[in-house]
């Protein structure tokens, strides 16, 4: 599993199915973690206008014994182990095109940085063995699917993707044991892809999924499941998968098959000389 340690990742990882009050809490710890470090659990519940009890409760949600361990654990993380959201607005556009750079480094960061060598090497030979692999996406995630697919194909390993459901479900139904269901997914929530997952264990397939919730239904479904670091805000609401950083975890998971087998460079080499008249 991916390093649990990072108490931020964790927080940023469970935001999309925390309860209202879990998310005032959240906020005030992701927005003054520096404040959060040296406040007490009453300031805390006041700074986030909630009960004390709420805080107690909110602590072991994530794993904490108590309000102690959770501060601790806060104070234990380094700026890059963090890297808290940068705010965005209109009024300084400099200021906030440096707000996104760091929001987005700092999502690179934590997405590879908290990968399990163990997590990792499964999923390569898994790729590596396949017979053909689908991967599987859904709404403006799709598109990340599609680059996998692209990809794995030019290192020699035959992949499928389909923006049509019900042509993806056809799919699922030709690949047999020896092949692979790649799920990509934000809250690793989709129904679709849930019932997609299901139908390829009934077959025996073995499954890797790539979510920004380790908790998450699809995460759980999969043999091998690498977590996502989400830091970005849509119309300051909710943080939101990143195609930064999911399409870095492809690269990198490309980029490790590469080194496995260098003769998959002259493969690559020999497609681009077939498509390079299309160029310029």
């Amino acid at each position: 599993m991916e390093n649990e340690n990072n108490l931020v990742n964790r927080i940023y990882s469970l935001l999309s199915t925390m309860s209202p009050i879990d998310k005032k809490i959240s906020e005030v710890v992701l927005n003054v973690p520096e404040q959060v470090m040296d406040m007490t659990i009453s300031q805390l519940a006041i700074r986030a206008d909630v009960s004390q009890a709420s805080i107690s409760r909110y602590c072991k949600m994530l794993g904490m014994n108590g309000f102690h361990q959770f501060k601790t654990r806060l104070a234990q993380l380094s700026n890059e182990d963090v890297g808290y959201y940068k705010e965005i607005t209109a009024d300084n556009i400099q200021e906030s095109l440096n707000s996104i750079s760091n929001n987005k480094n700092s999502e690179i960061y934590n997405t590879l940085n908290n990968f399990s060598t163990t997590v990792i090497e499964r999923i390569l030979n898994l790729l590596s063995s396949a017979r053909i692999i689908q991967v599987i996406a859904e709404g403006n995630t799709f598109p990340v699917a599609v680059d996998a697919a692209y990809k794995l194909n030019q290192l020699g390993i035959f992949s499928i993707a389909t923006d049509l459901w019900e042509t993806s479900l056809a799919q699922t139904l030709n690949l047999d044991d020896n092949d692979l269901l790649m799920v990509i997914s934000n809250t690793g929530a989709s129904k679709n892809l849930i019932s997609q997952m299901q139908l390829a264990k009934n077959r025996h397939i073995s499954i890797i999924s790539l979510t920004s919730n380790p908790e998450s239904p699809i995460a759980e479904l999969a043999d091998a499941h690498l977590n996502i670091a989400v830091r970005q805000k849509v119309l300051r609401s909710d943080y939101y998968f990143s195609k930064i950083a999911v399409s870095a975890a492809i690269e990198s998971i490309f980029l490790l098959l590469l080194s496995r087998d260098e003769s998959r460079v002259e493969r690559i080499k020999f497609h681009e000389d077939l498509i390079s008249d299309k160029k310029v």
